[in-house]
């Protein structure tokens, strides 16, 4: 196998044809029309600052069905409390941003920053934010396209603050009519949630049925 080199022509090659590391690409952009297209094929951009942009489609793929929510016992204590105010949209760019200032996430440059306000702008990037009082302690952000809703990133500033807003955000989207929701790659924080791999190859059915 090979990487592939992107150019301004808006095309991916087939996402089975990735590295076994799920490296699929080099090149190309970020505006939001090849986003799209790569989000609905099951690839998405991940590299740091000085490289070019890399596309990946890593397999297996770790999703979850929102009906598989599992919330673990502590949180569902701490969630009877309603420490924070749950949000959807309320402050996308904030968010954004504190994913890549708390968790120093290096991946998130500004140009990945403008590219995912573009879609927020378009209605495409969504965020779910938690409030305590009048100040963003957590949330998250992804894109939305149709019946999926792709993780990108989330962040914390006080105690139980994103967990939270992911149980929230999952619930909001359910009733948005999400039925898939991406996690990209396995971790062992999101599948305590029940998320959980799938093949690449049943990924890709799952988009082609619930993004078109």
């Amino acid at each position: 196998m090979s990487v592939f080199i992107l150019t301004h022509e808006l095309i991916f090659p087939s996402p089975e044809l990735a590295e076994p590391d799920g490296l699929l690409a080099v090149g190309g952009d970020l505006r939001p029309e090849r986003l799209l297209l790569a989000y609905k094929n099951g690839i998405f951009p991940w590299y740091n600052p000085g490289e070019p942009i890399l596309w990946w489609s890593p397999d297996p793929r770790l999703v979850l069905f929102p009906g598989e929510l599992h919330v673990p016992r502590r949180l569902k204590r701490s969630m009877r409390r309603n420490p924070y105010m749950i949000t959807m949209d309320k402050a996308f760019y904030q968010v954004i941003l504190g994913c890549r200032e708390t968790r120093r996430e290096t991946w998130i440059t500004d140009e990945m920053v403008e590219a995912y306000s573009n879609l927020h702008t378009l209605g495409y990037a969504h965020s779910i934010e938690a409030w305590e009082g009048s100040r963003l302690v957590g949330g998250l952000y992804g894109v939305l396209i149709g019946k999926v809703f792709f993780g990108e990133s989330m962040f914390m500033k006080a105690k139980d603050a994103s967990k939270i807003a992911f149980v929230k955000g999952v619930e909001l989207l359910q009733g948005l009519g999400v039925r898939l929701i991406d996690c990209q790659v396995e971790t062992k924080h999101l599948m305590r949630f029940g998320a959980r791999p799938i093949p690449r190859s049943e990924f890709l059915k799952l988009l082609n049925r619930w993004t078109r």
